[in-house]
């Protein structure tokens, strides 16, 4: 990853949120959404039919939110929740730069 960095905030009842946040020029955002892609593409792969609400029983969800700030800079938040089992797979893959 060149754009996106995760921060792991641990929650008490055993899940977990990894947040990241890119802020670039508009020629970098198709840059970021591909990182962002590629990680949803991961996730949708290696946890099929589990993504939805935590709080329903599901292993992981996510959350996107992109804006266009005054002079044209994008910024781009991907939040995704989830099960140890997951953020276990998540930092494995992406740690090691293998995502």
């Amino acid at each position: 990853m060149k754009f996106l960095t995760f921060d792991l905030i641990e929650v008490d009842d055993g899940v977990s949120s990894l947040e990241a946040m890119a802020s670039t020029a508009a020629a970098q955002h198709a840059a970021v959404m591909a990182e962002v892609q590629q990680v949803l593409n991961w996730a949708w792969r290696s946890f099929p039919a589990t993504h939805g609400p935590i709080d329903d029983g599901h292993a992981w969800d996510h959350d996107l939110q992109v804006t266009i700030d005054n002079g044209g800079w994008h910024t781009v938040t991907l939040t995704l929740t989830g099960h140890p089992r997951f953020v276990e797979a998540f930092l494995s893959t992406f740690a090691s730069g293998e995502g």
